[in-house]
């Protein structure tokens, strides 16, 4: 059984077709997803899924790509996160890839999401591209390793990955990691142990192969799990069972993980 620990269910893409997809999720053995926000204005829908839905989750947090939006403050993260079906901050980070110009607002958003997880107790999902100096140093200065997290996404070098997790951070690979030219990347996935790993799609982005530039969503996170075990020379249904572990653990759920809905 797999879990996807990054999905957008409440983009149109995605919403306009949820019954859809969640039985795709069934038919696929993928359990449980999380959904992850992206600005203020949408984290009422994002939560309304993970309280309409047994096997889905949510957070709480703002882009760095979205500049023209509020400011979230310390208290409107800390407040939604006491939500038990809210079991993260973020997605947050640093993006240098989209966005130019004076970036000293996306850090100081950081900044913020990252003292909210220390004073929720709620783990941080962090989005980089660009930016892993930075990212890495703003995380060391505000004590993120005091809340922990996952490096999202993640498409870095192996040494961004071993000083994230020196900073007890899990890496997550998502279809980027069965793209033919992805070669790096693959390395990486080869060398971050299975107890640091999460699996994810990142929907509806970053179809995997065979699905690449198609609608992405939850149920092909198999295919990630299946490129990481071809990559390692093991059964997928190892890679399943530890980066399913890994989420239930990082995000505090284990007696859910007791818990499995049926699947086929």
């Amino acid at each position: 059984m797999y879990v996807d620990s990054h999905c957008h269910l409440d983009f149109p893409d995605l919403r306009d077709d949820l019954a859809e997809v969640l039985a795709a999720m069934r038919e696929s053995a993928v359990t449980h997803a999380l959904c992850v926000a992206v600005e203020m204005s949408a984290w009422p829908a994002v939560h309304a899924l993970a309280h309409e839905h047994q096997n889905l989750y949510a957070t709480v947090g703002v882009h760095p790509d979205y500049a023209d939006t509020v400011e979230p403050t310390v208290a409107a993260l800390t407040a939604p996160a006491r939500d038990p079906r809210i079991v993260a901050i973020g997605e947050t980070g640093l993006d240098y890839y989209r966005v130019d110009g004076d970036l000293e607002w996306q850090r100081q958003r950081f900044r913020v999401h990252i003292r909210a997880a220390r004073e929720s107790g709620r783990p941080l999902v962090i989005h980089t591209r660009a930016a892993a100096a930075d990212t890495l140093a703003i995380m060391r200065e505000e004590r993120a390793a005091e809340a922990g997290g996952v490096m999202h996404c993640f498409t870095e070098s192996w040494e961004v990955a071993e000083q994230a997790m020196e900073l007890g951070f899990y890496i997550s690979f998502s279809g980027i990691v069965t793209f033919k030219n992805a070669v790096a990347l693959k390395e990486t996935a080869m060398r971050v142990p299975l107890e640091r790993m999460l699996i994810e799609t990142d929907s509806p982005y970053l179809a995997p192969v065979p699905w690449r530039g198609k609608r992405n969503q939850p149920a092909w996170v198999r295919h990630v799990a299946e490129e990481i075990a071809r990559l390692r020379g093991v059964d997928v249904a190892m890679v399943a069972a530890a980066t399913s572990a890994n989420f239930f653990r990082l995000f505090g759920l284990e007696a859910d993980a007791q818990r499995l809905p049926d699947v086929h």
